[in-house]
């Protein structure tokens, strides 16, 4: 649906080039929902903002559904940005608006749609967000949580093919992103959009994403599905995202672990293997002994994992550790 071909954006600050993105190549599928986070400053804005031409690249190619955007006239974009939605971090409604006419703005500035057509259009979409009952209020008599499903209905209104979210969960408190985040969910699944989402939040992706790039200083330095940059973080900016979702401190956990006996494991289940007895049958069938360090249990999308860190003593080692990759679990030696 969306490919990146050596793009890159330099701004002009001072008399020289500041570069925000450096020659990237990336491709998001069709339907699938695309994380890419980063801390402040990463480039992760300036690569959502060039998809829908909110901003110039400064070169390279960028392709959406098969169009060159980057060769499309004044006209011809602006036909385009029609079917590519985007939902804000703060919202963006006009306060002088309804929430019905807020969510009507783009069917109005986009056609001549007769009124009744629009009507109803935006009737529709004030159902699926869950505001059927709130069109004559105005933005100001809103929670954030009800603003941002309105920016949401708006952003659905002109049926696009593509969702932008840029940092839509930030202004949020936690129970109201698990809402928000639930509803973009849903959107995908029933109406099969693709979704970009930026975030600085590893827990986001982790709850709605099916890939996510981590980008540095304007590079992606890893990317890949959820589940294994998740679990298997390989670069150092991607293991402090991961940490810091987990609230893991690896300075604290070797202060912990170094007085611990034996060899120490980091156990990865995935999928019905998180809920299988399987550490019981293995040290019952090779003597070995384990203590758990440290664990949890929780689900990327719709699939649980879980991860143990464990001390192993005692035993046949090699016959435990074989049984637990025949089993499918992915192990890291800690010590």
């Amino acid at each position: 649906m969306i490919e990146f071909d050596q793009v890159s954006k330099h701004y002009r600050a001072g008399g020289r080039d500041i570069a925000a993105l450096q020659p990237t190549s990336l491709c998001i599928d069709s339907g699938e929902v695309f994380g890419l986070v980063g801390h402040s400053g990463a480039g992760k804005s300036t690569l959502l903002r060039l998809i829908n031409r909110l901003e110039a690249p400064s070169s390279g190619r960028i392709l959406v559904d098969g169009e060159e955007v980057t060769a499309l006239d004044a006209a011809a974009l602006r036909r385009f940005r029609q079917r590519v939605g985007m939902i804000f971090q703060h919202f963006n409604l006009l306060a002088s608006k309804t929430v019905a006419d807020n969510v009507a703005l783009p069917l109005r500035l986009g056609d001549d749609r007769p009124a009744r057509d629009v009507r109803a259009r935006v009737e529709e979409l004030l159902a699926r967000v869950g505001l059927g009952d709130q069109a004559d209020k105005y933005p100001a008599q809103l929670s954030g949580g009800q603003k941002q499903r309105v920016g949401i209905a708006r952003a659905l209104a002109t049926g696009p093919k593509v969702l932008l979210c840029d940092e839509a969960t930030s202004a949020l408190d936690p129970q109201t992103t698990t809402q928000v985040l639930a509803l973009l969910d849903e959107i995908n699944r029933e109406l099969g959009l693709t979704i970009v989402l930026i975030t600085h939040e590893m827990d986001v992706i982790r709850r709605v994403c099916d890939r996510v790039a981590v980008l540095e200083a304007g590079r992606i330095v890893e990317h890949g599905p959820v589940a294994e940059v998740f679990l298997h973080p390989q670069h150092p900016t991607t293991r402090r995202f991961v940490q810091e979702a987990e609230h893991i401190d690896e300075a604290e956990q070797r202060d912990d672990f170094a007085h611990v006996p034996g060899r120490i494991l980091r156990l990865t289940f995935r999928g019905e293997a998180t809920f299988t007895p399987l550490l019981g049958r293995i040290a019952r069938e090779t003597g070995v002994d384990y203590s758990i360090l440290a664990g949890r249990i929780d689900r990327i999308r719709a699939t649980p994992y879980g991860q143990l860190t464990l001390a192993l003593v005692g035993g046949d080692l090699p016959a435990a550790t074989a049984a637990l990759e025949a089993a499918g679990v992915h192990l890291e030696v800690l010590r």
